[in-house]
């Protein structure tokens, strides 16, 4: 079934007013030449055989899914739109450049190239996913469906479209219909890192220790993302076992210690066991790390007006209310305290 995208720019206008559009400037130096591409072995080793073989649509296709993976996506559009170029027929690299875009929130081009990509295959499956995607940002659920079953008719195997389903019904607050597509999902991939994740987090929300299970299994898939350390803090937080809640927050910590959230959370757990100097120092360090952050500035004029500390309090919410003037809560701390 061919899909008609055009008749949905009307709604996809409105989108752009709730997501930012990103839009990237794809005008950087030729994709072949670029500095960068010297820098890393394997990048470079592809450079060379591109010089060698400058109309192997394959060989570029390939480095652009390397760059994309090192978050180079001006290089890595370049390169999809010139193996695009040079097989006119191939509609996975249409699609990449379709999922590029869409990554990049640029919702308008991404739709161009996902419509190119279908013309061309209308079996595409990552092409149907990701416009499945833009529908459930737009909470269309129907035609979202509609989109991820046109892929598991052709592959019912597919771990993806039972991921993507699985987001659909925790869009829709079904959670055991969500749980049940995350598992089918781990099913076809047992290290599949996102729906382990998802599983998480369903079952911290249910106070079910399954859930360290998950998140354990999501970090050995993937151990360069800590959130499934920090998410283990958020079951112990949960359940008020806040020993151990401080325990994952600094294991966190020690493999990022740029991540806000551990130090938000451990402030709320010292909050709990009226450690308010130990939680200042939570939200002193958040707003070292994060400047722009006004919960930060909040929390902590929060903890100096509990430590009596009333001038830093006051510096503390004037800050915030200054950096969000939408942010009510250290409007209302001024005025408990007199002061505008």
């Amino acid at each position: 079934m061919k899909l008609r995208w055009w008749k949905y720019f009307p709604l996809l206008a409105g989108i752009m007013l709730f997501i930012a559009c990103n839009s990237h400037n794809h005008t950087t130096a030729p994709a072949d030449t670029d500095p960068v591409l010297n820098t890393d072995p394997n990048l470079k080793k592809l450079t060379e055989k591109i010089h060698n073989s400058p109309n192997d649509a394959v060989l570029y296709y390939n480095r652009g899914n390397m760059l994309q993976r090192m978050q180079m996506d001006s290089l890595a559009f370049k390169d999809f739109r010139t193996a695009a170029s040079l097989d006119t027929n191939n509609a996975e690299y249409l699609s990449a450049i379709g999922n590029l875009l869409f990554e990049d929130r640029d919702l308008t081009g991404s739709i161009v190239w996902l419509q190119k990509a279908i013309d061309k295959n209308p079996t595409d499956q990552k092409a149907h996913l990701k416009i499945a995607k833009l529908f459930l940002y737009i909470k269309d659920y129907p035609k979202s469906f509609a989109e991820i079953n046109i892929v598991l008719r052709k592959n019912v195997f597919s771990p993806e479209a039972y991921f993507l389903k699985g987001m659909l019904y925790k869009d829709m607050k079904d959670t055991a219909k969500a749980i049940s597509n995350f598992l089918t999902a781990r099913q076809y991939a047992p290290d599949y890192h996102d729906a382990l994740i998802q599983l998480g987090v369903l079952y911290i929300a249910k106070k079910d220790p399954i859930a360290l299970e998950y998140l354990n299994d999501a970090f050995i898939a993937d151990s360069s993302d800590v959130f499934p350390i920090y998410a283990r803090g958020m079951y112990y937080q949960q359940i008020k076992d806040y020993e151990k809640a401080k325990e994952e927050y600094k294991k966190c910590i020690i493999r990022n210690n740029h991540y806000v959230d551990a130090y938000f959370n451990m402030g709320y757990v010292y909050m709990q066991q009226d450690s308010v100097k130990k939680a200042y120092h939570q939200y002193d360090i958040v707003t070292k790390i994060d400047p722009r952050n006004p919960t930060g500035y909040y929390n902590r004029g929060y903890c100096s007006e509990a430590m009596d500390s009333l001038r830093n309090a006051v510096a503390d919410y004037r800050m915030a209310a200054s950096m969000d003037t939408a942010y009510k809560s250290p409007k209302l701390a001024l005025q408990r305290l007199g002061v505008k």
